[in-house]
């Protein structure tokens, strides 16, 4: 599916930029292609939606659409705030708005605002609820199995008797369920859940709060693992250990391939991360972000379909993850460019990199 949805990706910017340049018409009114897409992104919490997802989709756009211009907002976690954006884009022309939405359910009413302005909404990353036009996302069950699959592996010899934490995602988002009902697929009935907690925010702060809470109740020596949701999470869920001075750190995932969780990695503090290739999701919110634009269809870009809870048969690119370990760090980050080998390897992790095959 990841194969066939960059191909249909590739094959659209190609198409597009063989096309001649858009130009105004004789009385001065703009062509189909000089037009304004609004990007909304939900948080400033997980570096992702600043350092990579907001300048890849900015510069796929406008690789698709030279006339093109973007307006961007981040919400910073605050459904209220992020309606104000969009409706504020949807007033100044927005033809079409890409959406990472705060809160999926809350953003409903101003997604079918939006709709009824003639203003097509592609979910980003999160499926929010409304008439969605266009969908493009990673396998969120496949997120969760992943990290599932690799905390088993981590703890020697799993059995019933071996304890865990959960540490999942905000309880407002549907990705964070789709990771946990991965996780769940993989985890139950071969381990005991210790404590599982929904963490509002993804903040680090909260999942610290929760992890500090966890280990009061079950005791620092007797948690075997941790399935943290995502990388923020599980920085503060390494931090809370360490407080407590638990020397030998049980294995605990995350998701997001942030540089710090990378490095916590290489440490040997972290287990794994999954890596979700923003390019590749980027580059398909984009290509459908500009064809709603011109008023096409998403045949030639879906590659399936997803119905939410309020919209069915949504157009949709779903991605493949990938689990991020020592022992890929070189063929996946850094093969797809995403941070250099020194960008990774700090002075103090050189023996670690070194160990770990992260030479230039």
């Amino acid at each position: 599916m990841a194969s066939r949805a960059r191909y249909v990706v590739g094959a659209l910017v190609a198409g597009v930029l063989a096309m001649p340049s858009a130009a105004c018409t004789g009385d001065g009114t703009a062509t189909t292609d000089s037009f304004t897409v609004g990007l909304l992104l939900p948080s400033r919490v997980v570096p992702r939606w600043e350092n990579s997802d907001k300048p890849l989709i900015e510069q796929r756009v406008r690789q698709l659409c030279p006339r093109c211009d973007v307006t961007y907002a981040n919400a910073g976690d605050d459904s209220t705030v992020q309606r104000q954006q969009m409706i504020a884009m949807i007033t100044k022309g927005a033809r079409v708005i890409v959406l990472g939405a705060a809160d999926n359910r809350a953003l409903r009413s101003t997604v079918q605002e939006a709709h009824d302005a003639g203003v097509p909404v592609v979910a980003y990353d999160r499926l929010a609820d409304g008439p969605i036009s266009g969908y493009v996302s990673f396998d969120g069950v496949q997120v969760g199995t992943l990290q599932g699959q690799v905390l088993l592996k981590a703890m020697a010899a799993p059995t019933e008797d071996r304890t865990i934490v959960m540490m999942n995602g905000d309880p407002t988002s549907t990705n964070a369920a789709s990771y946990k009902r991965g996780a769940l697929s993989v985890l139950r009935g071969k381990v005991r859940i210790g404590r599982s907690y929904d963490t509002s925010g993804w903040s680090t702060d909260n999942a610290n709060a929760n992890m500090s809470a966890a280990i009061s109740a079950l005791g620092p020596g007797r948690i075997d693992g941790v399935l943290a949701a995502n990388d923020a999470m599980a920085a503060g869920v390494i931090s809370a250990l360490r407080t407590a001075h638990v020397r030998r750190l049980p294995p605990v995932t995350g998701q997001d391939a942030d540089l710090d969780a990378v490095q916590r990695i290489v440490d040997g503090e972290q287990s794994m991360t999954v890596y979700k290739s923003f390019r590749a999701e980027a580059e398909a919110a984009a290509a459908m972000a500009v064809a709603l634009g011109r008023g096409e269809k998403l045949h030639t870009i879906a590659t399936t379909t997803t119905d939410s809870p309020t919209t069915r048969h949504i157009p949709s690119v779903l991605l493949n993850p990938v689990a991020v370990t020592t022992a890929n760090i070189k063929q996946t980050l850094v093969k797809d460019g995403v941070y250099t080998i020194a960008q990774i390897c700090t002075p103090q992790l050189r023996a670690a990199c070194a160990k770990a095959g992260l030479t230039p």
